[in-house]
């Protein structure tokens, strides 16, 4: 369970005291939420946004998939910028981010893995962001937004949730007495399509989408629209996994989903150590994980986020944790009728164009 979730967000609602305790602040923070967006008035951005977020607190692989939809696009033809809020980053934006020139603390981790893709900007201000790209990049013909689901502040013209095929909605209770960030039914409505991200080797895997009590199966069940589905896959190769025994650590908002994927792939787990999502390593914890893979002879490995953080500090310990560590590079796999869907939801977009740009 990431360190910064109640583990008792994933049980049933009424199992754990503090989250029937909480309910009267999760009820305020859910009218609170409805609120803001029954007061927005949503700028209209000059080119259509496709919004990739989530229902619930943590991690469900809201950059994985924003890199897929971006891969999608370009087959398409289309030219895609993505916006990104840069959170945990110092910088409040409206900034490009360049993965040569910036360090995680500057600009986030997560932006610096897009980057590395498609042009990027990392804004507070999300009107101000797109008004930025529209400026700086005017041969950009699709805004995707990593996460801002829960954002009124523009409009979107596609609008996915992401959903952990293990985990679910949890508890279905909101923050905090829940994962979720605002009324299951209300976030169906702001929600065009919803893309169940699940690991190689579970029981809720793609292949076994009909399978009864599924994450996958009660959504498709409960959503009046679209339920895709996808599974993380290693991208390039992984014999290397199999060479060595591997020491895993990850410092992202659900960990357990990589250190199940390293065993799908054959990976020796020796160790598995879990940090908070956007976790800074110190030079002590470095320095512990180093001697305990040359003690054990293992090999250490991370998830692509994780290292694009190490040696931001600029400290040598770090940076000595960064060059002894492997990252194993993911990607998402819709199957291939789910695709088409999804590649339907990406050419309607175009209609987008003929309609007035914002000023």
């Amino acid at each position: 369970m990431p360190l910064d979730e109640p583990s008792w967000w994933y049980g049933s609602p009424s199992d754990d005291w503090r989250a029937r305790a909480l309910q009267p602040v999760a009820k305020l923070y859910g009218w609170a939420t409805e609120r803001r967006f029954a007061k927005a008035r949503p700028f209209r951005a000059r080119v259509p946004i496709v919004c990739v977020g989530n229902f619930t607190a943590g991690g469900t692989g809201k950059t994985p998939m924003s890199l897929l939809i971006a891969d999608m696009l370009t087959e398409l033809g289309e030219r895609p910028a993505f916006l990104s809020r840069g959170y945990s980053g110092k910088q409040q934006g409206p900034a490009w981010v360049s993965p040569e020139r910036h360090r995680s603390n500057e600009v986030g981790d997560e932006p610096l893995l897009l980057a590395a893709a498609h042009p990027t900007l990392v804004s507070r201000d999300r009107v101000a962001g797109a008004r930025t790209i529209a400026v700086d990049e005017p041969s950009a013909t699709v805004i995707i937004m990593d996460d801002g689901l829960q954002n009124p502040a523009l409009e979107k013209d596609l609008r996915i949730a992401v959903v952990d095929g293990i985990r679910g909605i949890g508890n279905g209770q909101l923050i905090p007495s829940g994962p979720l960030r605002a009324p299951l039914q209300f976030q169906f409505a702001m929600t065009d399509v919803v893309v169940v991200n699940t690991p190689p080797g579970s029981n809720n895997e793609v292949n076994h989408a009909d399978q009864p009590g599924s994450v996958l199966a009660r959504l498709r069940q409960s959503f009046p629209g679209p339920v895709l589905a996808v599974t993380p896959q290693p991208a390039g190769d992984t014999s290397w996994l199999r060479e060595a025994p591997v020491i895993a650590f990850a410092g992202i908002a659900n960990p357990g989903r990589f250190f199940r994927l390293l065993e799908s792939l054959g990976a020796q787990l020796l160790a598995r150590h879990e940090f908070r999502d956007h976790h800074r390593f110190t030079e002590s914890e470095a320095e512990r994980l180093l001697q305990r893979a040359s003690a054990m002879g293992a090999q250490l490995v991370t998830t692509e986020k994780d290292l694009v953080r190490l040696g931001s500090d600029g400290s040598a310990m770090t940076m000595r944790l960064r060059q002894a560590t492997r990252a194993l590079p993911i990607r998402l796999r819709f199957s291939d009728g789910d695709r088409t869907r999804m590649v339907a939801q990406l050419e309607a977009l175009t209609a987008r164009r003929d309609k007035p740009a914002a000023t």
